[in-house]
């Protein structure tokens, strides 16, 4: 485990399990605690013996939100600082959605409990969402006279559509794991004492492949929706010849013609 206090980190069999640690504040995202965020998520990302990250929240929540004992330190600042200091804080955030966005392995944001405003954005991060039966996802920013800046608009209607993305950000109202499910929130749900578990074998699931090709065709993916088909085609073909030079790509063309080889 690495030497954090407002984030845990474990590697479990090349898998990381990383935890949001303020359960008394149902882990709401103090400017701290993000800076730690985005130390680990730096850490995960750079690890080459990682294949896959698991993110979830110690106690009873996910990820309350912002912290609004912070919010009223913004607003205590005198009034001609007030945008600037808020667009370098924005940087900070954006930053981190990036990072845990570009990850260059699978993500699974599972989810323990309630993801609100900045925690519901974050686990829509990750590459999917394995949501507990108790879970809830709230984009509740309209409550403090808010937009969502944690990615929520960029993220929500790519999986539900444009109008129910709007419906949920207009009215920040709770929604439960079940109807998560159907809206395409959630892409998986679990029993509550399972859920760590279906994670961390869902991540190794999906990070057996070669790491090479994981992370050149989550790249390509991530951008599928804004770019033209071209560029798409193209950059795919710039990708293939790479993994075409890596080493898992040549052991298993070997290992095959061995097999052959020898069935022969």
């Amino acid at each position: 485990m690495d030497n954090y206090s407002l984030i845990e980190l474990k590697i479990e069999a090349g898998i990381a399990l990383l935890a949001f640690n303020r359960p008394d504040k149902r882990n709401a995202m103090s400017d701290d605690m993000r800076s730690e965020f985005f130390d680990a998520l730096e850490s995960v990302a750079a690890d080459k013996g990682i294949r896959a990250l698991v993110l979830t929240g110690n106690g009873k929540g996910f990820c309350a939100g912002g912290d609004v004992a912070g919010m009223q330190r913004r607003m205590e600042a005198p009034q001609g600082e007030v945008g600037f200091n808020g667009w370098s804080r924005q940087q900070r955030v954006h930053h981190t959605v990036r990072l845990l966005h570009t990850m260059p392995k699978p993500t699974i944001a599972a989810v323990n409990g309630a993801a609100a405003g900045l925690g519901a954005d974050t686990a829509l991060c990750c590459d999917f969402v394995l949501a507990s039966e108790s879970a809830s996802f709230s984009w509740s920013y309209i409550n403090r006279g808010l937009i969502p800046d944690g990615g929520g608009m960029y993220f929500l209607p790519r999986r539900v559509g444009l109008s129910a993305a709007k419906e949920l950000v207009f009215t920040g109202r709770k929604v439960e794991a079940q109807e998560a499910k159907a809206l395409g929130i959630a892409d998986r749900l679990s029993k509550p004492e399972a859920l760590i578990d279906d994670a961390l074998g869902w991540a190794a699931e999906l990070s057996q492949g070669s790491a090479t090709a994981i992370a050149l065709g989550k790249s390509i993916m991530n951008q599928s929706f804004e770019l033209p088909a071209d560029q798409v085609f193209a950059q795919g073909s710039q990708a293939q010849g790479i993994c075409y030079t890596s080493t898992e790509h040549r052991e298993s063309v070997l290992a095959f013609l061995n097999k052959t080889a020898a069935k022969a």
